[in-house]
């Protein structure tokens, strides 16, 4: 009996041995596409996917029905994907979506039209994750290994058009959003509704982004064309994006928890009379960065007022802040360090200045730690601006310390890329 176990034993290893063979000599000499693996199929070989182990569903054009996108699924843009207006796009916390390659009209882009919603609410456990098709995060993960912050321009960004008010050069009511060919009309943004929603966004993060469509034109990490208040942004956070990190045209929405970090132009961007709230908010410059606030008016005859507060901005070779063309608004209780020598707060234009001293736009509680006096940080740089005069009125109320009290509460950023990378370090 023993002698027929052995014998049974052997046979079944002999058979394991020429099946295992057998499967190996029908995948020896097969060639597969970029993207498959040859594998031992029904007895033979076939080429298979890659991506069989986890779904990676292919998204263009336009949505024009009410969607879901789940988070046991990844999803790639392939060019401008555009929510429809009526339509309702949802995105499960944890989802992760990559954007493809491509420049000029080849741009990909997640892009909620007029009329159209968003309902991205992540968690600080299952963030929602905008990056390139490069980078090789999994689903479950909060970052891959391949990319880094310095990575740019690999994909587009984030876009959110709204019915709000905005002020526009001729004073007409809707505008084509930067970053989108003209020719394209789901890029139009503006109204007469402030109280518009387009939805709401809680824990995203957007990274790797910023590709050219145009010279000199660039997609920004998240762009906001005339958004209305009765939209909900909250916890946001842009890595890496070739130009702003957050731009605001015109409306009224209120942003609360933002952060930017490493971004190739300004971090924090308004234009057209955008004339809501920046709360709590931190820029972390990259060495390619440019302005932490860069600040503009109205360019037709309507105005608005933007309020930014308990914002932490860490500089490198970077501007402070740049307010110009007829800038009006309030910026306060902010915290200005690691800024080289020479970086500077100013007034770029006869109007802003005459907007300064009238106190149209405020300038207050703002702490620098650095090696500048107050006169040195601040330059009124219009063609017939007085700098001694806003040295002076400048230094009422704001300092140069090496103790902050004003500044962001950076604790809850623990979930974003940046805080995982020991960038808000401070």
């Amino acid at each position: 009996m023993k002698n027929n176990s052995l014998i049974i034993l052997l046979i079944s290893v002999f058979c394991f041995l020429i099946s295992s063979c057998a499967k190996e000599d029908a995948c020896k000499d097969v060639s597969c596409p970029v993207g498959f693996t040859a594998t031992s199929q029904n007895g033979g070989c076939e080429c298979v996917s890659d991506e069989t182990e986890v779904s990676l569903i292919a998204k263009a054009g336009m949505i024009t029905t009410n969607e879901t996108w789940t988070a046991d699924n990844m999803y790639k843009l392939i060019g401008k994907v555009v929510v429809g207006n009526g339509v309702s796009l949802t995105i499960e916390a944890g989802t992760i979506i990559k954007g493809t390659e491509g420049t000029g009209s080849l741009a990909s882009a997640l892009i909620v039209a007029r009329g159209g919603k968003i309902f991205a609410k992540g968690t600080a456990e299952e963030p929602i994750i905008f990056t390139s098709i490069l980078d090789n995060i999994e689903i479950g993960q909060s970052a891959g290994s391949n990319l880094d912050e310095t990575q740019n321009a690999l994909w587009g960004g984030v876009i959110i058009l709204g019915k709000a008010p905005g002020s526009f050069e001729g004073d007409v009511q809707e505008f084509q959003i930067e970053g989108i060919p003209a020719d394209d009309t789901f890029g139009l943004y503006g109204g007469s509704d402030p109280n518009d929603n387009s939805g709401e966004i809680n824990y995203i993060s957007i990274r790797h982004g910023g590709a050219l469509i145009g010279e000199g034109n660039e997609i920004n990490g998240l762009t906001l064309g005339c958004v209305g208040s009765a939209t909900v942004i909250n916890q946001v956070e842009i890595v890496g994006n070739l130009d702003d990190g957050i731009e605001f045209f015109g409306g009224t929405v209120n942003v609360t928890n933002a952060i930017v970090w490493a971004q190739g132009d300004d971090a924090f961007d308004i234009d057209q009379a955008y004339s809501g709230t920046i709360d709590n908010f931190v820029y972390v410059a990259g060495p390619d960065s440019d302005h932490g606030l860069e600040i503009d008016g109205p360019e037709g005859s309507a105005t608005g007022r933007f309020t930014i507060k308990n914002g932490t901005l860490k500089g490198l070779t970077a501007e402070m802040a740049d307010f110009r063309d007829n800038a009006m608004g309030t910026v306060k209780d902010c915290y200005f360090f690691n800024f080289n020598d020479g970086a500077d707060i100013e007034l770029d234009d006869d109007e802003t200045s005459a907007n300064f001293f009238s106190e149209i736009l405020t300038i207050t509680g703002l702490e620098f730690n650095t090696n500048q006096t107050l006169a040195a940080i601040c330059h009124d740089k219009a063609p017939n601006g007085d700098d001694t005069a806003f040295d002076v009125k400048f230094a009422i109320s704001n300092t140069v310390t090496a103790t902050p009290t004003k500044g962001a509460n950076t604790s809850v950023f623990s979930w974003t890329y940046t805080s995982q990378k020991n960038a808000l370090n401070f």
